[in-house]
């Protein structure tokens, strides 16, 4: 494959995501990258430090995916179980070497200053840093409440507040710090929405550009849906099945193998947008009530939203984006039907069928094969899904439910009975193969 992405869009559409998780509270990582960048100046650190911290900013949020732990996060100051995100997005940043680097602050930046000085085994950067990225983040909660002309109203009350734990929660020098990066009013009124895009953008335009390759791509994908698929365990490793199946259907139905790592990628990001999805709705025991179904309904929309932003996603972003699109029109949020729906998104949407059904949630156990075989084939017919395309998971049902089900690790290992998904026979290419869109 020699398609490559900019990694800063990457981080972009990281941060995208995660600001998904707020529902309506959005731009959280964002503040704190600027926030950060604006301190990092002051304290005269160097471009590649200050970009560095600005890009800490925006992703120390990494390892919260459910959205009543944000609710906390962004309620209480000192909320007692914050550790427990910072742990798991550190272990998220080091399993993806661009970001490697960013693990040891995002671990460790939520430790009081008065217990962060005395640990003497990280480096006295790391804990400036990890500190910065604190005090950043808190002030952000302070003020959450206001914006624009209330949020500059507030300036000087909230430098006092934070003034009050110089000592305790925040290394005194960084308080000063955030106090001379604080005291003009450009920098409060950044903060606001449409200052703050303009900020970003000139960020993304001017930050040094770094190219990674389609395979590092592909574990940046494994790295976004380890995020979705831990906000619910009921969708535990739903995108890495999702992804296997598509690919190993991809291969059956003879795609080249650059499209298959496409779909494979597709597989994986497919559902980001469910990153927006309250907790209590995505785990409802029940039926959703039509308030509950639009929200749902919405998430697909948001996938397409966060990927479209990263040069050279253009057929990923639609084939992951149209995984709840129908042959009849009838799908959702586009309402793409019949020849606007490629054989990519035809396969991306019965994987993800596949896998949801034969995934134990809340309202169900898992499926038999055959169940899942016959509610796909009524799908079918009904004009929902791609006869051709089920018709070949028929055909294949036991290594379909292997792909569907069967966990790989955190670094992405394929293992068992039938070996990595590009090992399939292909099958004879369907007349379908290959549509517009």
């Amino acid at each position: 494959m020699t398609l490559a992405i900019n990694l800063n869009q990457a981080i972009f559409a990281l941060t995208d995501a995660l600001d998904l998780v707020g529902i309506d509270e959005v731009r959280h990582g964002k503040r704190v990258g600027y926030m950060a960048f604006r301190c990092a100046e002051v304290m005269g650190l160097g471009k590649v430090q200050r970009e560095r911290l600005f890009h800490i900013g925006m992703l120390h949020d990494c390892g919260v995916s459910s959205s009543r732990v944000h609710g906390h996060l962004v309620a209480e100051m000192q909320w007692e179980h914050a550790q427990a995100h910072a742990v798991e997005g550190a272990d998220l940043m080091a399993s993806f070497p661009p970001f490697s680097g960013f693990a040891e602050v995002i671990r460790y930046h939520h430790v009081p200053w008065r217990d962060l000085e005395r640990m003497d085994y990280l480096s006295p950067e790391v804990r400036r840093d990890a500190n910065l990225i604190f005090m950043a983040d808190r002030v952000d909660v302070i003020g959450a409440q206001y914006r624009g002309l209330d949020l500059l109203d507030r300036a000087e009350a909230i430098k006092g507040k934070l003034a009050s734990y110089a000592g305790t929660l925040f290394a005194p020098e960084l308080v000063g710090v955030f106090k001379r990066a604080a005291r003009s009013e450009a920098f409060w009124m950044m903060l606001e929405a449409p200052h703050l895009d303009k900020f970003l953008m000139d960020m993304n335009r001017f930050t040094t550009p770094e190219q990674i390759s389609f395979e590092t791509v592909k574990h940046l994908a494994r790295l976004f849906s380890r995020i979705v698929d831990a906000k619910s365990p009921f969708t535990y490793q739903h995108s890495i099945g999702v992804a296997q199946l598509a690919r190993y259907l991809a291969q059956r139905t003879g795609l080249d193998d650059d499209t298959q790592d496409k779909i494979e990628v597709a597989g994986l990001l497919h559902d980001l947008g469910k990153l927006r999805i309250p907790d209590e709705v995505l785990d409802k025991p029940g039926k959703l009530d039509p308030r509950e179904l639009q929200v749902m309904r919405c998430h697909s929309f948001e996938t397409y939203q966060v990927l479209r932003g990263i040069g050279g996603f253009e057929d990923i972003a639609r084939w992951a984006a149209y995984h709840h699109e129908t042959l009849d029109g009838e799908g959702y949020p586009f309402h793409r039907q019949g020849m606007d729906l490629s054989i990519e998104a035809r396969i991306v949407a019965v994987a993800d069928v596949f896998q949801a059904l034969a995934q134990n949630r809340p309202y169900r156990p898992a499926m038999s094969v055959e169940r899942i075989i016959e509610i796909l084939r009524d799908l079918a017919g009904r004009g929902r899904l791609d006869p051709e395309v089920v018709a070949l998971v028929v055909t294949d049902a036991e290594p379909c439910l292997h792909w569907a089900t069967k966990p790989v690790g955190a670094n992405g290992a394929f293992a068992g009975r039938y070996g990595r998904p590009k090992d399939a026979v292909p099958a004879t290419p369907l007349r379908l193969m290959r549509r517009p869109g």
